[in-house]
């Protein structure tokens, strides 16, 4: 079996991860916890939302963080070839996103995204499908215009919590019709733990063959049932090269509930147990990469020590078995 001998990973930590959280994370920690992955060898990062904050009270903080990483003394002259990202679902969040770039602070990226599901897409954005395409039409090249690129993301690709099963061939169309209107990248998400790793590979192996271009497509997987290291390695026997993760496999949609007030957060229809969900935990995903051979251009124990710390800042175990087990030894101390 060949794989690809070298990956690109993205930390989404601070923004996919502590969504799902139900305390607020205090600033200071999320500045230090990008700060660390930055210094680790992260090259995208994903630091915030800039929707209103009213349901999503975790990204209260929005402007204060994208500050805090910009001006931060430990980063100063090592963001030039990292890219911070934002996400940006509608119109006065894009708006947001420009002023702030003109600011100074703003986002390198910002993501935009469509489901293959039309009861998704509604409930997500709040606009149909034909709707959405047009808005991001009209608002990409502006922008472009501030010099911020732009990510299309694709979801419901392997399946809907409101509808069900999905066609993996929308989700190729909808890839080509990112790249035709001007998306810089394309996320592929798995965002309630649907996939199964044959489903991946199919997917993954259409998507080569129709579109390529591999190093713009992301790989963004839940691990909801279980599944994801192995769906992990479906993605790598297909060739796929840039992945995307979050440390201790946290994450997951808004939550409901954050800091002692309930809130709208996303709703509870993607989940039976809204709080048994995840992302592949990164810890895991790099180590596993590395013991196979595959450089992720990473200082992995770097990653493990902030994985560990990110356990103490949210006061609970998470889901990294390398954080519970550890690596591997390469070699035992005082043998041959």
């Amino acid at each position: 079996m060949q794989y690809p001998k070298k990956v690109t990973i993205g930390d989404i930590t601070v923004r996919d991860g502590f969504q799902h959280e139900e305390i607020f994370v205090p600033t200071q920690a999320k500045v230090w916890v990008a700060e660390q992955m930055i210094l680790s060898g992260i090259k995208h990062i994903e630091l915030t939302n800039f929707g209103n904050p009213k349901g999503m009270p975790q990204f209260s903080d929005a402007d204060d963080l994208m500050k805090g990483v910009r001006n931060s003394k430990k980063l100063k002259g090592k963001l030039d070839d990292v890219m911070l990202t934002a996400v940006t679902i509608r119109e006065r969040a894009i708006e947001r996103a420009i002023q702030a770039k003109k600011d100074g602070y703003g986002p390198d990226r910002i993501l935009l995204m469509v489901s293959t599901s039309e009861s998704h897409q509604e409930k997500n954005s709040g606009l149909s499908l034909a709707e959405y395409w047009k808005m991001a039409e009209e608002w990409i090249p502006k922008a472009h215009d501030a010099g911020i690129k732009v990510n299309g993301t694709v979801s419901t690709i392997w399946g809907c919590p409101i509808e069900g099963p999905t066609k993996l061939e929308d989700a190729v169309e909808f890839t080509r019709r990112w790249f035709d209107i001007g998306a810089n990248d394309v996320e592929h998400a798995d965002h309630d733990g649907s996939a199964s790793p044959d489903r991946i590979y199919r997917y993954f192996s259409m998507l080569q063959e129709a579109v390529g271009k591999t190093h713009k497509q992301i790989v963004h997987l839940h691990t909801t049932r279980g599944w994801g290291m192995a769906n992990v390695l479906a993605a790598l026997q297909a060739g796929m090269t840039n992945y995307e993760a979050t440390l201790g496999g946290i994450g997951g949609q808004p939550a409901n509930f954050v800091s002692g007030v309930p809130v709208s957060g996303t709703g509870a229809y993607y989940y039976k147990d809204a709080n048994d969900v995840g992302l592949v935990s990164l810890e895991d995903m790099v180590v596993m990469m590395d013991e196979m051979e595959i450089d992720t251009q990473l200082d992995i124990d770097k990653v493990l020590e902030t994985g560990r710390m990110v356990e103490r800042i949210l006061g609970r175990r998470l889901r990294s078995e390398v954080i519970n087990q550890g690596r591997i030894p390469k070699e035992l101390s005082g043998r041959r």
